[in-house]
């Protein structure tokens, strides 16, 4: 390992009704809808774009809304829950606001020490808030219903089911340089150098039944590279290290590769650089569907496809 990322860039999941989606995330979470955009490898599906006001890579949660998608499983080669970073003391407000919403299920817990709040989205993605006191400095997303003081500001991490945990700590370590910070129980925790990016935490279940993809279902998990030749450099540890890897592809905002960890779950490396700013400035980001310059010149029948939706208000 010679070129560690520094955590996160983004996780993507799979959602059914867009509307729905786009209420929950960007008015009950109080995320701010960066990019609203179509899958570039699925033009009849919208893809959207999640995070702080300007979608700083390690901040972002992405969905593909199929309407009308089967609901997917949790099990052995999944992400089966993301976390998410919010300030110290904040959960008394969350709690409120989720039950207000109609969120139930809420489960409050302390996982390495820290007080987390467990929930779903209503595809039944598995979520949690935690405290973190690193969070307290970082950018919010600005809502005027939710005060800075508890707003959201990062990706903390996911838990991922495996049968088998070794191989897969092997990756994380030897290959994208996180380092083991610990166990709680049977979680195993792994987080970047430096400590403040979003790491992955690893349970193993040696009989779980394998999950299936479908909506309330993380698609991958995408790690930060700085720029082009930091990915390439990641691209050659993740060959040395025995697995098939894509080459590099345009995602317009950023540069992406992906390969399958050991135990199945999709991962990507994804390039920090260009960010969301290029095509909208920071005040009308996600005001408008952008589209891929492959996609412009059928941006008519694109549009007439893509359901019709209201971006709630902010």
């Amino acid at each position: 390992m010679t070129s560690p990322t520094t955590g996160i860039h983004h996780v993507t999941a799979i959602a059914s009704d867009p509307q729905r989606n786009l209420d929950f995330y960007a008015g009950t979470l109080g995320l701010r809808l960066v990019k609203r955009t179509v899958n570039f490898d699925d033009p009849s599906t919208y893809h959207f774009y999640y995070g702080d006001r300007t979608g700083q890579p390690g901040t972002l949660l992405t969905f593909f809304p199929w309407a009308g998608a089967r609901r997917g499983r949790d099990g052995a080669g999944q992400v089966v829950r993301t976390a998410l970073a919010v300030p110290a003391d904040s959960l008394g407000f969350w709690k409120e606001r989720l039950t207000e919403a109609g969120v139930s299920g809420l489960k409050a817990s302390e996982r390495f020490g820290a007080h987390t709040l467990r929930f779903a989205d209503p595809d039944g993605l598995g979520l949690e808030l935690i405290e973190d006191f690193a969070a307290n400095g970082g950018v919010s997303t600005s809502l005027e219903t939710i005060p800075d003081s508890a707003a959201i500001r990062r990706i903390h991490g996911n838990l991922v089911q495996l049968r088998g945990t070794d191989t897969t700590a092997s990756l994380l370590t030897d290959v994208l340089g996180l380092v083991p910070s610990g166990s709680d129980g049977e979680i195993q925790r792994f987080r970047p150098r430096g400590g403040e990016g979003g790491g992955v935490d690893l349970v193993r279940d040696a009989g779980s039944s394998p999950g299936s993809m479908g909506a309330g279902t993380v698609h991958h998990v995408a790690w930060r590279a700085s720029d082009g030749d930091h990915q390439a450099r990641l691209r050659g540890e993740v060959l040395g290290f025995g697995l098939q890897v894509t080459p590099v592809i345009d995602r317009q905002y950023f540069r992406s590769i992906y390969f399958r960890e050991p135990g199945g779950v999709l991962f990507e490396v994804a390039t920090d650089d260009p960010g969301f700013l290029i095509d909208e400035p920071e005040a009308t980001l996600g005001a408008e569907l952008r589209l891929p310059p492959q996609y412009e010149p059928q941006r008519a029948r694109i549009e007439r496809g893509l359901p019709g939706i209201l971006v709630p208000s902010r």
